[in-house]
C-alpha cells in the first residue's frame, strides 16, 4: 500500500473523497516533525516550507514531494535533487485569487476608495475624491506565466494595454507586446502600472533597484504579488521617501512578517498587504484535485505528471 503524509490539515470531506477514490492508498494527516509518519512515507504532501535537510533524512523511503504552493525558494532543492525526489507544484492555483487582488488594489486607488471609506468615518460629505480611470492606461506585467495572463486577461477587459516581460521576450497569453528583462529601462518611463509576480530565483532576486523607480512615472502604481526579494526594500524605501511614484502595494517582503515598526507602514502612498492575495477558501479543494490528477499517474507508475519542478532551476 502507498502511503502518504499530509503535514498540513484538510478538511474530512476531502479526506473521504481521497480515501474513497484511491482506496489503495493510506492518507495520514500529521506533522513533518512525526518522525514515524516520516519513516513510511512515500508521499508527502506539504506547503513546503516545513520540509527541511533533517525531515529528508527522516524520510527514508520518500519519493516524490507534492507541494501546495508555487514557491519553493525555501526547501533543500539540492538535497531533493539528490535523492532523485519528485517534486511537483500547484503552478496555476493562484490564478484566480491572486489576479483579483490586483484588480481589488487598483481599482480601489483609480476609483478612491480608501478617501470614499476615510469620508464615511469622518461624516464628511465631499466630492473632491480625485478618481481616475483604468481604462487607456498601459500595463507592465513582469512575469508572464499563469497568474501574469490572467492579471493581463482582466486588465484588457477593462481597456489597459497589457505589456508582458519575462526573460525570453517569448509571447504569453492576453500580452499585447513582450519584452525581455533588458528592456526594462526602456519600457518604464511609459508605463501606469508596474506589476511584478515573479518567483523568487538567482535571476530575478534584486531585478529592479532604485534607479528603476527614478524612471518611473511621478503618478505610476507599483505592485510586487511575487516574491518580496525583487527589490532591496532600502531603496524602495528611497524611492517612495522621494515620491519617484504615486503609489506602491506590496502583498510580499524581503522579511516576513514585517516588523511592527517597518516604515512602510506609516509612508505615504504604500499599501500593506500581509501575503494574502492567494488566499482563498478555494485554494486547498484546488490543490487537491491537482494532487489527485497526479497520484492518478503514480498508482498506474506513469510519467505524465503536472507541474513537475526543475530543481537545479527552481521551478
Amino acid at each position: 500500500m502507498t502511503n502518504v503524509l499530509f503535514t498540513f490539515t484538510v478538511k474530512e470531506d476531502l479526506m473521504e473523497r481521497l480515501r474513497f477514490e484511491f482506496p489503495q492508498v493510506d492518507f495520514t494527516v500529521s506533522t513533518s516533525k512525526d518522525r514515524n509518519a516520516l519513516e513510511k512515507a512515500e508521499i508527502i504532501m506539504t506547503y513546503g516550507e516545513d520540509i527541511t535537510k533533517e525531515t529528508l533524512e527522516q524520510a527514508v523511503d520518500l519519493k516524490w514531494l507534492m507541494v501546495a504552493s508555487a514557491g519553493l525558494e525555501k526547501m533543500p532543492l539540492r538535497q531533493i535533487g539528490e535523492r532523485n525526489i519528485l517534486i511537483t507544484n500547484v503552478k496555476g492555483i493562484h490564478k484566480i485569487p491572486m489576479s483579483e487582488s490586483v484588480m481589488a488594489h487598483l481599482l480601489a486607488i483609480k476609483r478612491a476608495l480608501p478617501w470614499i471609506y476615510s469620508q464615511q468615518r469622518e461624516n464628511e460629505w465631499s466630492k473632491r475624491s480625485g478618481s481616475s480611470e483604468l481604462f487607456g492606461s498601459t500595463a507592465l506585467i513582469i512575469g508572464a506565466g499563469a497568474i501574469g495572463s490572467e492579471i493581463g486577461r482582466l486588465l484588457q477587459a477593462f481597456g489597459v494595454k497589457t505589456i508582458g516581460c519575462n526573460r525570453s521576450g517569448n509571447q504569453a497569453l492576453h500580452m499585447d507586446e513582450m519584452i525581455t528583462f533588458e528592456q526594462l529601462n526602456n519600457k518604464l518611463p511609459s508605463m501606469n502600472i508596474i506589476i511584478s509576480v515573479l518567483p523568487s530565483t538567482q535571476e530575478t532576486r534584486a531585478l529592479l533597484t532604485y534607479n528603476h523607480f527614478v524612471l518611473m512615472k511621478e503618478d505610476a502604481i507599483f505592485m510586487n504579488f511575487g516574491r518580496g526579494d525583487l527589490i532591496k526594500e532600502d531603496q524602495l524605501i528611497k524611492a517612495m521617501s522621494e515620491r519617484q511614484i504615486s503609489f506602491c502595494v506590496l502583498d510580499v517582503f524581503e522579511n516576513e512578517p514585517l516588523g511592527e515598526e517597518h516604515p512602510f507602514w506609516e509612508m505615504d502612498g504604500v499599501i500593506v498587504s500581509p501575503h494574502v492575495s492567494s488566499h482563498s477558501s478555494e485554494y486547498v479543494p484546488r490543490a487537491i484535485e491537482i494532487f489527485m490528477q497526479n497520484l492518478q499517474e503514480w498508482i498506474k507508475e506513469g510519467t505524465d505528471f503536472q507541474n513537475v519542478i526543475d530543481v537545479e532551476k527552481g521551478y
